[in-house]
């Protein structure tokens, strides 16, 4: 792991850019004390300087967390191709739209989960090594992919998944694998993630300790106090 940039922003969390590889990513820390870690991520592959993870994430590192990101695979700094962009402006027409996404989902999210999670374990291993930063780790992110983390990586204590239950079929499939205590967002109003396929993916998730937070609104109306509600479950589990 290469440290490439680092600034101190003003609420005094310090971000760094860094390479793995191939793998472009973003940490924040305070620099205070040893913090435990909590990898940020979508499904879809947006970049990793979208401002409603970047403001999560410092957010959450202010609070005494160490906070990563990378780019995924054809997303952001790293190279796609126009069969990417095409998939994602596709992706985003049938979801504002209220369509049925499902072919979508297998041909273009399934693959991009399936990559995306080796690359997040090989970060995972990098940044565990950092004086900085500790276990036990808790995802925080898109269903789909943190699906498929938490049932392949041990280090992932707890998670909290959001932007609704529309996943790929493997995921569905491995969601009663999931045991670790989940907090599972849901915007009610969200057209492109059918509520009932929400509600039955919180049911097959084979936890103990799952909550699901329901919220009117659409798919980025996730109100902010929810990240509060966040900070406090990661507390619980990883503090």
């Amino acid at each position: 792991m290469q440290f490439t940039s680092e600034q101190r922003l003003d609420d005094g969390v310090l971000e760094r850019e860094f390479t793995l590889g191939e793998i472009p990513g973003t940490l924040w820390t305070t620099g205070a004390a040893p913090a435990p870690l909590v990898p940020m991520a979508h499904n879809n592959g947006l970049p990793k300087a979208e401002p409603r993870l970047v403001a999560r994430a410092r957010y959450t590192a202010a609070r005494g967390y160490a906070v990563a990101t990378i780019d995924a695979a054809g997303c952001g700094d790293r190279p796609r191709s126009a069969a990417d962009d095409e998939a994602r402006t596709e992706l985003r027409r049938a979801m504002q739209a209220g369509e049925h996404v499902d072919e979508i989902f297998e041909t273009f999210i399934g693959p991009l989960v399936e990559n995306a999670v080796p690359e997040w374990q090989t970060t995972l291993d990098s940044l565990l090594e950092l004086p900085e930063i500790v276990g036990p780790v808790g995802y925080s992110g898109g269903t789909a992919l943190g699906i498929g983390l938490a049932v392949v990586e041990p280090r992932i204590a707890a998670a909290g998944f959001f932007a609704g239950g529309d996943v790929p079929r493997a995921q569905r499939e491995e969601a009663r694998q999931v045991t670790i205590p989940l907090l599972f967002l849901l915007q009610w109003d969200d057209q492109g993630n059918p509520r009932q396929r929400a509600l039955d993916l919180f049911d097959a998730f084979g936890s103990k300790e799952k909550t699901l937070h329901a919220n009117l609104g659409g798919h980025t109306g996730t109100p902010w106090f929810e990240l509060e509600d966040g900070y406090r479950f990661l507390d619980r589990h990883l503090k």
